[in-house]
């Protein structure tokens, strides 16, 4: 068996050799040791690794040495090491085993390989994320965007507003299925994260070559924020945070107080944070309780704006200043394109399509694709009509799998803006660690060859035999409940618009 049989995401190239190396279960152990000595060893050569996060692996019958870019390359180095190990290397108390010699030279195609979790519809408890992360790490993805505020829950302690948490981070219900089809369970909801569980989960990463990417969504999606403080709304009426889905009308005012309040969120975050890159939302944010609102109206005039779309852009642009002041570079969804100008230096998510991306590529600021029509795994998996919660565009494995992230439209140094991809797992219906699993894989292990991997290597037929033969395997083992590639599985439906029971 050729050792591109057994690996993915697939490497650049891989030639198998003569004979096999047996790992026993002392260097299994030191594996993610990355030591310079013994029978595994690992060493640092930029020169003979130029690429970043590249690794090459010379396994022959006495011994493996891994030469690596840099410590992502070691990690992702050990990581084919252990796929090649097969399925038990992915369970407790592995004893060892083969692994076939030859020479594996391996690095990423993109910087950017994303995977976005949405923690704030439905909370998951800081286990849940570390084994997420996990999950993330063995398919060579690094970058984990995490969805910290939504109108639906605040996650994120912040201890300057502690009702933040305290009120925002909880709801009475939740509707099960799509607004208007959907019905209230009637079952409280809620949770967040401390301080030290951020920072856990942040070192937990970076352990794991994965940088957290956190997200605070402004200045729409912020009913949880404006339940908590009133005073952030533009009525000034109590609103509970909301029990539904959707687009909400209710959200920040532009008040000089409000921007100052979030200002002082974004600094505690990062504060937590390492990362040079910290989101900002910024996308579906309905201007019309800023039609109606005096103190919106004389704020225009303050600031010399004639549209009240205006706003939206001036308040991100607010906020992305001050981030630039703490040596942070903003990521926002594409709508914060179309509302004005986008300060220098940052970063485009492009959800809503290609389109918005092209441009903002065009015009010389970097991109993440995301594009809900490729990359959206809460969207259903096929047609089947008991598909669980069947929402959105269906998206199949293949689909997932043909997705190129740089448009043939795009070309010379405009597509060099192009960072990288990412896929969407939004938790409207995914109530659970079970529900995520069952959405996102097969299709995230798609996701990562396709961001992982140069195009010319990727073959549909390659991919499906690689996925049935030996990564469903590695799924098993490490505890996935992932949906059958044959169909929809029983025991994963629930009330939605499907109106299935659970």
């Amino acid at each position: 068996m050729s050792t591109f049989d057994r690996l993915l995401p697939r490497p650049v190239s891989a030639v198998s050799a003569e004979g096999t190396f047996t790992v026993d279960r002392r260097a299994f152990n030191t594996l993610w040791q990355f030591p310079s000595e013994g029978p595994i060893r690992f060493h640092t050569d930029p020169q003979a690794v130029p690429n970043a996060e590249g690794y090459r692996l010379d396994i022959t019958p006495t011994g493996v040495t891994a030469t690596v870019a840099d410590r992502a390359g070691a990690y992702y180095a050990a990581q084919t090491l252990r796929q090649l190990l097969g399925p038990n290397a992915y369970r407790t108390n592995f004893p060892g085993g083969p692994i076939p010699c030859g020479v594996i030279q391996d690095h990423p195609r993109f910087a950017w390989r994303g995977c976005l979790l949405d923690v704030a519809r439905h909370f998951m408890p800081k286990a849940g994320v570390l084994r997420f992360i996990d999950l993330l790490a063995a398919h060579k993805l690094n970058i984990l965007h995490l969805h910290l505020t939504d109108d639906q829950g605040w996650r994120i302690e912040i201890p300057a507003f502690p009702r933040l948490t305290e009120t925002g981070a909880w709801r009475t219900e939740s509707t099960v299925g799509t607004p208007p089809a959907g019905k209230l369970d009637g079952q409280p909801h809620g949770g967040y994260y401390t301080t030290e569980d951020l920072q856990e989960i942040v070192a937990y990463a970076a352990e794991r070559a994965i940088t957290v990417v956190p997200e605070i969504d402004i200045p729409g999606h912020t009913q949880a924020a404006i339940a908590a403080y009133p005073a952030l709304g533009n009525t000034g009426a109590p609103l509970p945070v909301w029990t539904s889905w959707g687009v909400n009308e209710n959200i920040l005012n532009v008040a000089e107080t409000t921007v100052d309040f979030f200002r002082a969120v974004f600094d505690h975050v990062t504060e937590i944070f390492p990362s040079p890159i910290i989101a900002v939302g910024g996308d579906e944010v309905p201007t019309i309780q800023w039609q109606n609102s005096p103190a919106a109206q004389q704020r225009m005039t303050e600031l010399g704006l004639t549209k009240v779309d205006e706003l939206h852009g001036w308040f991100v642009r607010e906020i992305v200043h001050h981030l630039a002041t703490r040596d942070r570079r903003a990521l926002g969804w594409d709508e914060i394109a179309g509302v004005g100008p986008v300060p220098p230096g940052t970063i485009i998510a492009s959800w809503r399509g290609e389109q918005a991306g092209i441009e903002a590529a065009k015009a010389g600021y970097d991109v993440v694709m995301c594009p809900e029509q490729y990359v959206y795994l809460d969207h259903r998996q096929s047609t089947d009509p008991d598909e669980p919660v069947p929402v959105g565009m269906p998206h199949t494995v293949a689909d997932v799998y043909g997705y190129q992230p740089i448009p043939p439209t795009l070309t010379g140094p405009a597509a060099g803006h192009i960072l990288g991809a990412q896929a969407q797992i939004w938790t409207e219906h995914l109530d659970s660690a079970r529900r995520v699993d069952y959405a996102a894989f097969p299709r995230l292990a798609a996701f990562a060859e396709v961001v992982w991997t140069q195009p010319e290597l990727r073959d549909q037929g390659d991919f499906r035999r690689r996925i049935e033969e030996e990564h469903l395997p590695r799924l098993d083992a490490m505890g996935v409940e992932y949906r059958p590639l044959t169909g929809p599985h029983p025991w994963q439906r629930r009330p939605g618009i499907s109106g299935r029971p659970r």
